[in-house]
């Protein structure tokens, strides 16, 4: 029985695609090994959000060649579409795959695995627009919430973003396809999905629309929790906040990407929507779901964010009613809009002004936390970390709790205690 190690960088899609090649190669008789263990085959789903993001990916290689020299090894995903001749150079590896293929890894896999004195590219400049299915589900054992891809791609191409050109135009997965692994999922053992994609909200297959989705998740029987990942304001609905304050599946959080508060640095990004367009949202969300978990993504030091922007962004942020957010500092992508575009923000100022909104970030967490201490809440717990079992609650709280049984994907109830660091200590109640 051949073996493979699977590694993935980057976001969550990447994970699910992670996770339907590993069941397709299991099915084939493969054997599932951890990354860095002796493999005949080893894959790497690659990441290209930053040039930092490609210095991972380069790393991940070289790391994985010098434990298993003798290990095909096949690099996929966006940074093998986006730098072909760069993973070219690294000696050892033997297939290359952009993002059209990768899905299809298994038929470029001969069953001896011979090492190539030339990598095998597999890759297309030009990624279809059509409709897909998938062929496999996203089953990874380690994993107790599933992800279900969705969607791929993204038209609306911000001035920092590479994502649109490494992952092509945006199309949608077949609507019946996708139910269909949500069930297949469910009958394995899972009891929350997160639907994952690259901009998920603008799912349209046929007459089928992100709301169609929902609802018809919600009718599987034993799916008890339906996670919505990273959605963009302008595709956050009213409708979709009612649907969501309905339902009893259905989890009470979103994090929209909010990227500034400034409306000039927010046109300059290409952003779709104003600051007043993401407030609207937010204070709707929180009128239909009092306990929602919202969170959102800010970038500091793009071009042009003088002092007066970020100082905008800053006060607009703090009174916003947000549980949580990623604090991402800017930098100049090869290939986007913004890479040339001036004044650039100096790299020390930068840096003040993450850690200025990163504690602002662990306030909100904070202060969101402590509204819930005294209360039940239903956690899915995940995994065991000296001692404490930790999970989730529906509106993003990360909770542990001491149990002397497994509470592996189990959903159980849990009253808050105290608050430590970024998580709630509980009991069982």
């Amino acid at each position: 029985m051949p073996t493979v190690a699977l590694h993935t960088l980057g976001c969550r899609l990447n994970q699910a695609e992670t996770a339907i090649i590993a069941n397709k190669l299991k099915q084939q008789g493969y054997q599932i090994v951890e990354f860095g263990q002796k493999a005949d085959l080893t894959i790497i789903n690659t990441c290209t959000v930053t040039e930092q993001a490609d210095a991972k990916c380069r790393n991940a290689v070289r790391q994985s060649l010098r434990k298993n020299p003798d290990s095909f090894v096949a690099v996929i995903g966006c940074y093998a579409q986006m730098a072909v001749d760069v993973i070219s150079q690294i000696q050892g590896v033997d297939l290359i795959m952009g993002n059209e293929h990768k899905m299809a890894i298994d038929r470029y896999l001969d069953d001896n695995l011979q090492k190539q004195a030339q990598p095998l590219v597999v890759h297309s400049s030009k990624i279809s627009r059509k409709p897909f299915v998938i062929e496999s589900i996203g089953l990874y054992d380690t994993h107790t919430r599933a992800n279900l891809k969705i969607q791929d791609g993204c038209n609306f191409v911000c001035s920092f973003c590479i994502i649109a050109t490494a992952r092509g135009p945006a199309r949608s997965r077949e609507f019946d396809d996708l139910v269909n692994e949500a069930r297949e999922l469910v009958d394995h053992g899972f009891k929350e999905i997160v639907l994952t994609g690259v901009n998920i909200g603008t799912y349209q297959y046929q007459d089928k629309t992100f709301l169609d989705i929902l609802r018809e998740l919600e009718k599987i029987n034993g799916l008890q929790r339906i996670r919505i990942s990273s959605i963009e304001p302008t595709t956050v609905t009213p409708e979709l906040i009612d649907l969501m304050a309905d339902s009893q599946k259905i989890c009470r959080h979103l994090h929209i990407p909010l990227q500034s508060a400034d409306d000039k640095i927010l046109e300059s990004m290409r952003r779709k929507h104003t600051f007043d367009d993401f407030e609207r949202i937010v204070n709707y969300a929180v009128k239909r779901l009092p306990d929602v978990g919202l969170g959102t993504d800010i970038m500091v030091g793009y071009p042009g964010e003088d002092d007066a922007a970020f100082i905008n962004t800053k006060k607009r942020v703090a009174d916003l009613p947000l549980a949580y957010f990623h604090v991402f500092t800017y930098s100049d992508r090869k290939g986007t809009t913004s890479f040339k575009m001036k004044p650039k923000v100096a790299p020390q100022v930068k840096k003040l002004r993450n850690r200025i909104m990163i504690e602002m970030g662990q306030r909100k967490k904070f202060a969101f936390y402590r509204k819930f201490l005294g209360q039940t809440v239903d956690v899915l717990f995940e995994q065991q970390i000296n001692g404490l079992w930790e999970g989730f609650s529906d509106n993003y709280m990360r909770i542990k709790a001491r149990s002397d049984r497994s509470l592996k994907n189990e959903i159980v109830p849990v009253k808050l205690i105290e608050i430590d660091g970024d998580k709630i200590i509980g009991e069982i109640h």
